[in-house]
């Protein structure tokens, strides 16, 4: 493995592109039956079963505290419904800090129980401990979902003339955490309504992804889709394009930015487009069925608009709203990460 010639300290949040690129080429891939593997941009494992496509998935929960058992199941299904499968089998890992009591662990326990209920996924596994060193609660949850050949999806599959698609607007998944880790920090510019309200887009619109997927693939042709988690929307559109070897042309004027979640960045100074959005699904659909995808999922309530179109121009992520490409830059970290150090 390569070393880096000058070792730097690493900024919290996730690593760079570049050095991520560096890690993952040289991972070692020797079974004939790996379909797809490791790479920037890439959020899934698949495997290759014979009967079945495997789609494994792996993600740790940081950032948030409150509800973080309901909330990592739904960041590892997330994932998982981007490569059009099914979630189905999910093992943990929860690390408690020192302190912690009987209560906290079957709160943290129910809440994973009762999201993997609601989504019909067994919970098969996992390891539990009390760990030197550590100031909160870390859950890691690996997720196994299940598809036929057919209907694998990759973000690989994005293709030039494609349209770009998003769901439900940015960033409400940092707008709830900000209401629930750090709500005396906004006492003074929100309303106890709109504090609550803020709390509650964890589960109103949510930031789960699942269905905004299968509806969108029971409408139409998605060639691609991806969950704007770290990084937000502009970090998302770079994996894409990094994944796919295409270009990203957008227009930021039609990104939609609800008032309330875009008030919360506002007063922190977090740039929406690069603050942890799991909720809202970033896809390339077929230009002919980019409309009809669209209607379906206002039909069933979700919000959805084209955002931009995949081009032919030079890799990368482009805006296009003030008439001329500028080109959008990939956010060094997550203004959540950012917001954490300075404030957490």
């Amino acid at each position: 493995m390569n070393e880096p010639k000058i070792s730097k300290k690493l900024s919290l949040g996730k690593l760079p592109p570049a050095m991520l690129q560096q890690i993952v080429a040289n991972a070692p891939i020797s079974d004939p039956r790996i379909v797809l593997g490791p790479g920037v941009g890439i959020d899934c494992a698949v495997i290759d079963m014979g009967y079945s496509l495997l789609v494994l998935k792996t993600d740790p929960i940081t950032f948030a505290t409150d509800e973080i058992g309901w909330y990592c199941v739904q960041i590892c299904a997330n994932d998982i419904a981007t490569t059009g499968a099914s979630p189905r089998w999910m093992l943990t890992t929860l690390l408690l800090p020192e302190n912690s009591t009987e209560k906290e662990v079957f709160e943290i326990t129910d809440q994973m129980n009762r999201a993997c209920k609601a989504m019909n996924i067994s919970l098969i596994g996992g390891h539990t401990e009390v760990t030197h060193g550590i100031s909160h609660p870390i859950l890691t949850g690996t997720m196994i979902g299940e598809v036929d050949h057919a209907s694998l999806i990759t973000q690989r599959g994005a293709k030039i003339g494609d349209k770009v698609l998003l769901t439900k607007g940015i960033p409400y998944e940092a707008a709830a955490i900000l209401a629930r880790e750090f709500p005396h920090l906004l006492e003074s510019v929100l309303t106890k309504e709109e504090l609550c309200t803020a709390a509650d887009f964890l589960y109103h619109p949510g930031i789960s992804i699942t269905r905004d997927s299968q509806i969108a693939r029971s409408a139409g042709h998605v060639t691609s889709m991806h969950d704007p988690t770290e990084g937000g929307l502009a970090a998302a559109l770079w994996e894409l394009s990094q994944a796919s070897h295409t270009a990203l042309v957008i227009n930021k004027n039609d990104i939609l930015i609800p008032e309330l979640p875009g008030r919360i960045c506002a007063h922190f100074g977090l740039d929406p487009l690069s603050t942890i959005a799991s909720g809202a699904l970033l896809m390339t659909v077929e230009a002919e069925d980019a409309d009809k995808i669209c209607v379906a999922l206002e039909e069933e309530g979700i919000s959805c608009a084209i955002i931009g179109q995949v081009s032919e121009d030079q890799e990368g992520v482009w805006d296009n709203s003030s008439g001329k490409q500028a080109r959008l830059l990939y956010p060094e970290r997550d203004e959540i990460a950012r917001f954490y150090e300075e404030h957490a």
